[in-house]
């Protein structure tokens, strides 16, 4: 059996924050083999995202099919995936997958680059929702899915959440870190009981580069090593929380800095 192994399907982050490569070090930072499949390549730092090139749909499905014929895969992280066209590559071959699927719905970056093509999202929600697992979208992302308002309030959190779980997804994480207030909440939902609340406070740094890609993936991570959902969501947001706190220690860029991954295995 050796270790749990996970899979991140997701763009390129040529300043190591976000994306793929955050992926595979919160893989690791979770004590988890990770292996990938490349969906873009973004020219990319702390401050902006100055290009984006799609990689061919058939290259992403070469990626998958060397991948899953070889390794077992214990839990699927997906991240970018830019166009319909890569979309339909990767709904078609996980549909026959076993392993619990994490879908980050990456759409825009944080210094406001689009990552997902306009025509793209109808495609996200009619054909990778229903694999999803856990979604996990911010409150734009949220949103833009459902096509409304963001939401402000817990209770209008939970409505979206449970509107999502209509369009297919298992369980949905709505996060709340683009909320007002000191407190941060994020609202879990799976239809199986009362929605799980997981609270933090904000802490006062720029540094959050790749807190969604990395949330998303030390939950599958932990979902990979067999833990429930709720369970791996609550596993996750406290790895995050230290991650977000040992931040600025990193001193990456001259911008929005990555957080910082290996808090917990690299000397203070």
């Amino acid at each position: 059996m050796g270790v749990a192994k996970a899979l991140t399907i997701a763009g390129s982050d040529s300043g190591g924050g976000a994306g793929v490569q955050a992926d595979l070090k919160t893989f690791s930072a979770r004590g988890v083999y990770g292996a990938s499949v490349l969906t873009a390549i973004t020219a990319q730092n702390t401050r902006a995202v100055t290009a984006v090139a799609e990689v061919s749909p058939a290259i992403v499905a070469a990626q998958l099919d060397a991948v899953l014929a070889d390794i077992r895969i214990d839990a699927i992280k997906v991240g970018m995936l830019f166009s319909a066209a890569i979309i339909g590559e990767v709904a078609e071959r996980l549909r026959s997958s076993q392993a619990p699927v994490v879908v980050d719905p990456v759409m825009v970056a944080k210094s406001g680059d689009a990552l997902l093509e306009p025509a793209a999202t109808e495609a996200l929600v009619a054909r990778l929702l229903p694999l999803a697992g856990l979604l996990t979208p911010n409150l734009p992302e949220a949103a833009r899915l459902l096509d409304c308002r963001e939401a402000v309030t817990v209770a209008e959190m939970t409505e979206q959440g449970d509107a999502l779980r209509a369009r297919g997804a298992r369980a949905v994480l709505v996060k709340g870190g683009h909320g007002a207030g000191e407190i941060c909440t994020d609202v879990l939902v799976t239809g199986d009981s009362d929605p799980m609340l997981i609270e933090a406070p904000r802490h006062p740094t720029l540094n959050t580069h790749g807190t969604g890609c990395s949330y998303s993936s030390a939950i599958a991570a932990e979902l990979a090593k067999g833990l429930g959902i709720g369970d791996a969501v609550r596993v996750a947001h406290d790895w995050l929380q230290g991650a977000i706190r040992a931040a600025d220690s990193l001193g990456v860029g001259g911008g929005r800095g990555p957080v910082h991954h290996f808090h917990g295995v690299w000397p203070a």
